[in-house]
């Protein structure tokens, strides 16, 4: 299929996809059904800096078919950068879109990642909220490397299950790596969708409505995860904002472009 050009913005120079949330959902599912090898990964804050002091996962992120803006500071930074009409893409809303639009489009989902406790509890959650959803596998993996035969088995598994939609938890960067190592070997969507699978399924809470909109989700998860999320947040959220100030101002004051980087 002819490939079709995605709008982008670039944040902190990454190219994070400039289309609204209907628009993002609907490219994926018309490549689901398709069955072409895609990308798609969720970005936050972490996810950025992550990519900024790592050039192999930044090479990663470049080459993603989609990038969404998945926290608040990623849609403001592309307000301010000229991309008005851009809204949040979510992983949690990214996920309940696909399995409710995938139902009616004869597209079938694998889940990867994960532990089988978190997904047993997705598949009678997913059996009762989406009835119609074809469920192709939910396949957990070891927390070491897959060896060749166990990798080759698992891509079999996929594709020989027909399924469109790959929705991988295995947090950052690891499923972004994951998914770029297996692009045009799985003939499916891939989407990252990080901490997804144990919120749908209960484990931990998302943050309310009010909460989200307001850019505070972040504060939120750290509540309910201190210890694994305190050293993420005090050094990734500092050095974002220090980065995202400076693009916003060699934006406007372009002179200042020299300085800055003299600095840095």
């Amino acid at each position: 299929m002819v490939g079709i050009f995605l709008p982008k913005q670039r944040v902190l120079d990454f190219p994070i996809t400039a289309l609204r949330f209907d628009d993002q959902i609907q490219t994926i599912l018309r490549w689901a059904i398709a069955h072409e090898s895609k990308t798609v990964c969720v970005a936050n804050v972490h996810m950025l800096m992550e990519a900024h002091w790592n050039p192999e996962f930044a090479n990663v992120l470049n080459n993603a078919d989609i990038i969404t803006p998945d926290g608040m500071p990623l849609v403001w930074m592309m307000k301010l950068l000229g991309v008005r009409y851009q809204n949040r893409v979510a992983g949690m809303d990214i996920f309940f879109a696909l399995c409710k639009l995938a139902q009616t489009q004869n597209v079938s989902v694998f889940f990867v990642g994960s532990q089988t406790e978190i997904l047993s509890r997705m598949k009678q959650k997913l059996d009762e909220e989406f009835p119609f959803l074809t469920i192709a596998a939910m396949e957990p993996l070891p927390f070491r490397p897959l060896t060749e035969t166990e990798d080759e088995a698992l891509i079999k598994k996929i594709n020989d299950s027909g399924a469109g939609l790959v929705l991988v938890s295995l947090g950052c960067p690891k499923q972004e790596n994951w998914m770029a190592q297996h692009k045009d070997k799985i003939h499916a969507v891939m989407i990252g969708v990080g901490g997804v699978f144990p919120v749908y399924a209960g484990i931990h809470k998302r943050a309310p409505r009010m909460v989200r909109d307001l850019g505070f989700e972040w504060l939120y998860r750290w509540m309910q995860e201190p210890r694994r999320l305190c050293d993420r947040y005090t050094k990734t959220i500092p050095a974002f904002i220090w980065l995202a100030f400076k693009q916003l101002l060699m934006s406007r004051f372009p002179i200042q472009k020299r300085y800055l980087r003299w600095r840095d």
